[in-house]
C-alpha cells in the first residue's frame, strides 16, 4: 500500500520506518517542498519518495503528522479531499508540546476538529495515545501484541486503518466514533500514554458509550 505523510518530523519518520518495514510505501511532503527531503529519502531506501503536498494527499491513506499549532495551515492549504483516509495521530496541546497545555474544544475532540478542517477526508483518530518510543519497539512480545487505538465516523475506514496496523504487528482496537472514541483517546482520559498489551489474535472489539459490546471480526 502507498501512503502519503504530511510533515517529516518524529511521528513522520517513526511511522514510515514501521510502514516500510512492513513492505509499504511512503511519500513524504511538507510546506517547504519536495527537494528539501532528499536526504530523509534516501535514509529510508527505495520505499520512500518525496513529493509535493499534492501528490501526499492523492494516496489512498494519508498520515496528519504535523504539530497542533500547524494543524489548521496545513490542512487549508492542501487539495479537495476524495474521499481518502486521513489518520490524525495529533495531541491538542499549545505551542505544541505538554508544557503548553491541552487546547479547550468545549466537549467536542480534536479530530472532530481535524475533520471539519478536513472535509471530504474520512478521519481515523490513530496512534495519538502511544509515546513514539513505544511505538518504534517490535509490536510483540510472546503471544501479546500491543493495542494501537483507533476511532472514526466510517466503518470502511476504520477497517483499512486496522488492517494496516496489523500489518505493522499491532492489535488494533476499535474505540467507536470521533466524538466518544476520540475523547477516550484524548491526553488524560484512560487510555492515553498507557502502553497495552492483548492476547492475540483477538477481535477488534470495544465497548460502546451505552453499554452494549460490538466486536468486529
Amino acid at each position: 500500500m502507498q501512503i502519503g505523510i504530511i510533515g517529516a518530523g518524529q511521528v513522520a519518520r517513526s511511522f514510515a520506518r514501521t510502514a516500510i518495514d512492513a513492505g509499504h510505501g511512503i511519500i513524504f511532503s511538507n510546506a517547504r517542498g519536495p527537494e528539501t527531503l532528499a536526504s530523509q529519502v534516501a535514509e529510508f531506501g527505495p520505499l520512500a519518495a518525496a513529493g509535493s503536498l499534492r501528490d501526499a494527499v492523492n494516496q489512498p491513506i494519508v498520515l496528519l503528522a504535523v504539530p497542533w499549532p500547524k494543524v489548521e495551515e496545513a490542512l487549508r492549504a492542501l487539495p479537495a479531499w476524495r474521499d481518502q483516509i486521513l489518520i490524525d495521530p495529533t495531541n491538542a496541546f499549545h505551542g505544541g508540546n505538554p508544557a503548553g497545555g491541552l487546547v479547550d474544544f468545549q466537549g467536542d475532540s480534536s479530530s472532530e476538529r481535524v475533520a471539519a478542517l478536513a472535509s471530504g477526508a474520512r478521519v481515523v483518530k490513530a496512534l495519538n495515545t502511544v509515546f513514539m518510543t513505544n511505538f518504534a519497539k517490535p509490536p510483540a512480545s510472546g503471544q501479546l501484541r500491543r493495542v494501537a487505538f483507533l476511532s472514526g465516523d466510517s466503518q470502511d475506514a476504520k477497517d483499512t486503518v486496522a488492517d494496516l496496523l496489523e500489518s505493522f504487528g499491532f492489535a488494533p482496537v476499535d474505540l467507536g466514533s470521533l466524538r466518544d472514541g476520540g475523547r477516550i483517546q484524548a491526553v488524560g482520559a484512560p487510555v492515553a500514554g498507557h502502553d497495552f498489551f492483548v492476547p492475540w489474535p483477538a477481535p477488534r472489539s470495544f465497548p460502546a458509550i451505552n453499554g452494549e459490546r460490538k466486536e468486529v471480526p
